[in-house]
Order: C-alpha cells, then sequence, then structure tokens
C-alpha cells in the first residue's frame, strides 16, 4: 500500500512542480483544463465503455449502488448536521457538504488499479457511475444551488446534468454487455490504448489542481468536522453497510477502500459557479488528499483483517 501511495504521489508531484515552474508559459489551472477535458470528453468513456462491456454486471452491480448512494447520503446528512448545530454560514455549509463526496475516480481508480490489478476497475466504474456521479449531478447540484447564488438563473432539471460522455459510453456498454456483444478485436485495442492514458493523466492533474495557498487558520475549525465525517464516518459506515449488502472479499475491500477516498475535485468547479466558498473547499480538498497516505493505509488494513473493526 505504501509503495502504491509513493507511485501516486510522484505523479501527483509532477503537476504540482507543473504549478510552480510553468513549462513554456502554461499555467496549472489552463493546463489541468485542458487534460481534465481530454480525459472527461474521450478518454474516461473509452474506459468505461472498455470495462462495463466486458464486466459482470447483475445483482452485484445493484449492491455497489445501494452501498455507494447509502454511504455519500450519510455523510453528506452528518456534515449538514454538524454544520447545521453549529450554525455554519450557508456559503460554507455548502461548501462542506460537497467536501464528503469522495473521489472515487480520479484517485480512487489508480490506487485501487495498482493494489488490487485490472478486474477491480469494474467495481471503482460502477462505483462512480452508478453512485456517486449520479449523486453528484443532482443532489451536489440541488446543495450548491439552495446554498449558494444562481447568478445566471438556471432553471433546467439537475438530471439533465447527466446527459455527459461517461453516461453515454455507459449506457451503450450495459447493453452491449447484456445483449452479449462480443467487442471486435481492432475496437478493443483502440479502447485499451486511451484508457491507458487516464490513470497517470488523473494523477497529474490531481497535482495541478493542489495548491496549500488554500490552506487558512481562520478555515479549521470548519474543515476538521468534514475531515472527521469524510476520512472516518463515511468509510466505518460503508464497511458496516457492505456486510449488509452482502458483499464478499475482496469486492468489499475495492469497494470500502475507494469510498475512503479524499474529496473529489470536481467540487470546486460547483462552489465557484454557485458562489460557494471555494477556498474553504480547496483547503479541504488538499488536506484530505495529503492526510490520504495515513488513512488509506488504515482503511486498507482494516479490510484485510489487521486490525478489529
Amino acid at each position: 500500500m505504501n509503495l502504491t501511495l509513493l507511485q501516486m504521489a510522484l505523479l501527483m508531484a509532477c503537476g504540482a512542480g507543473w504549478r510552480v515552474f510553468r513549462p513554456a508559459g502554461l499555467a496549472a489551472d489552463q493546463t489541468r483544463l485542458v487534460l481534465t477535458s481530454l480525459v472527461y470528453y474521450l478518454l474516461l468513456p473509452a474506459l468505461v465503455l472498455e470495462v462495463l462491456w466486458a464486466a459482470a454486471i447483475g445483482a452485484a452491480s445493484v449492491r455497489y449502488s445501494i452501498l455507494g448512494v447509502s454511504s455519500i447520503v450519510f455523510a453528506m446528512f452528518c456534515m449538514w448536521l454538524v454544520g447545521f448545530v453549529c450554525k455554519f454560514d450557508a456559503k460554507r455549509l455548502g461548501a462542506m457538504v460537497l467536501a464528503v463526496i469522495p473521489n472515487v475516480t480520479y484517485l480512487g481508480l489508480p490506487v485501487i488499479e495498482q493494489l488490487y490489478g485490472k478486474p477491480a476497475r469494474s467495481i471503482v466504474i460502477q462505483l462512480d457511475l452508478f453512485a456517486a456521479a449520479p449523486l453528484v449531478f443532482t443532489l451536489g447540484i440541488m446543495v450548491a444551488r439552495y446554498y449558494g447564488e444562481n447568478q445566471k438563473n438556471e432553471n433546467k432539471p439537475v438530471w439533465t446534468y447527466l446527459n455527459a460522455p461517461p453516461f453515454w459510453a455507459a449506457a451503450c456498454a450495459v447493453l452491449l454487455n447484456l445483449n452479449e456483444v462480443t467487442a471486435p478485436l481492432w475496437l478493443l485495442g483502440v479502447l485499451q490504448k486511451l484508457s491507458a492514458a487516464v490513470v497517470p493523466l488523473m494523477l497529474f492533474s490531481m497535482g495541478l489542481a493542489l495548491s496549500w495557498k488554500a490552506v487558512s487558520l481562520r478555515n479549521l475549525p470548519y474543515v476538521v468536522p468534514a475531515l472527521l465525517v469524510k476520512m472516518l464516518l463515511l468509510p466505518a459506515f460503508a464497511f458496516a453497510l457492505a456486510d449488509w449488502v452482502q458483499l464478499q472479499h475482496p469486492d468489499k475491500a475495492v469497494a470500502v477502500l475507494d469510498l475512503a477516498m479524499p474529496s473529489m475535485l470536481l467540487g470546486v468547479v460547483f462552489c465557484d459557479r454557485y458562489r460557494l466558498d471555494s477556498a474553504l473547499y480547496a483547503m479541504t480538498v488538499t488536506i484530505t488528499t495529503a492526510l490520504s497516505v495515513l488513512t488509506l493505509p488504515f482503511w486498507h488494513r482494516v479490510l484485510n483483517g489487521d486490525f478489529a473493526f
């Protein structure tokens, strides 16, 4: 586990180094926008299509969905409850509720694949597309709209945000899978080559996004509850719920560890768009990502039975 995290950290450090040195005069935010757009519109759909086309889709997929949705909603409710009791102002409360949603793909996929091999990618993709992403683009946007400022007076339904390349790729893959259509070798080769670029570009983009300038002592009282909910309470709830939905090892370990990932990066976009506290959110992402070098090995050992829980 430590070796895996070291490899991930070095790739993210390359992105952080780009932020400092700006090769060819390209700013970190500009470079990240190009890379994340490439991943989102081309490489990630290719990965989704490759993985789900050959995945075992069935009762286990329903279990992953129940586990992911229940765990994330539970964490969001806990964070809202803390903010309500402690009387967080609206923009901070909205940001912190979003901050407990895990980074199941951009960090989860590289870590899980290194630890459990390529077969585990299917679980990560299903947790994302059948649980985390639909929640982000429905409940997440509703939270951002409610606690933020809708500057553009958007009135379109939140579910229209699900009209995105990864979801279309997932729909095609599931249809092809359930109808037992065999992938042509030439197409499979193209998808594999595109998919191979997803992990390093995701990690490099993570490094581009992280900035210690966002860390501020005045925000610490708001970040600490989010850290406890995100890094401890959410994985503990998922650990218990995984037994209830009858997930067996190693699938249980993969799913719970994926939900134990740090805060998602996409929330920064929502905070900017709806005028939530973006600096507070960015600080939470940075700190949860840094602390994951401690929390992820802990949960990995718990899931492997090295610690009683």
